[in-house]
């Protein structure tokens, strides 16, 4: 898909943001409406019971119930939006970036810097990764998978 959205968008940011848009939006999407669907029949009754419209319901019941999902979303996207930014400047950026300075460097047989350029990426990937996860725990603190139960 990167170079196809390369040629669509040009060498310019929009095609990179393009790649990394298409990577992170349907596991976002998916796991977001698995996540809402989690709230059992017995809670939604119980919020019909209480005379509760759409909108309490989604915010009191369905985003909370949700968020164990949304937030797994979230730390696989962290990742894939960095492999696909650097996929994207691989395929298309003439003069800057770490996919570039890949590819320039395998074409100079400087494999120590290509594996340097991966070492960064891979500690840039676990770094945001271990950001979304700690945020995960402050916000769904109540939730068993974060209680260890």
């Amino acid at each position: 898909v990167a170079p196809i959205m390369v040629m669509w968008f040009g060498f310019d940011w929009q095609s990179k943001a393009a790649v990394v848009i298409i990577m992170t939006f349907f596991p976002m999407l998916v796991n977001t409406v698995a996540g809402l669907a989690a709230s059992g029949h017995m809670e939604r009754d119980l919020m019909r019971t209480y005379a509760s419209g759409y909108w309490p319901t989604l915010i009191k019941l369905r985003l909370p119930a949700a968020a164990p999902f949304i937030f797994n979303a979230l730390k696989i996207n962290s990742t894939l939006a960095l492999i696909g930014a650097i996929v994207a400047e691989f395929f298309g950026t003439p003069v800057v970036g770490m996919g570039f300075r890949i590819s320039t460097e395998v074409g100079r047989m400087n494999i120590d810097m290509v594996w340097a350029e991966i070492a960064v990426a891979a500690l840039a990937g676990s770094v945001f990764y271990g950001v979304v996860a700690l945020v995960e725990r402050a916000v769904t603190f109540w939730h068993p998978s974060v209680r260890g139960g």
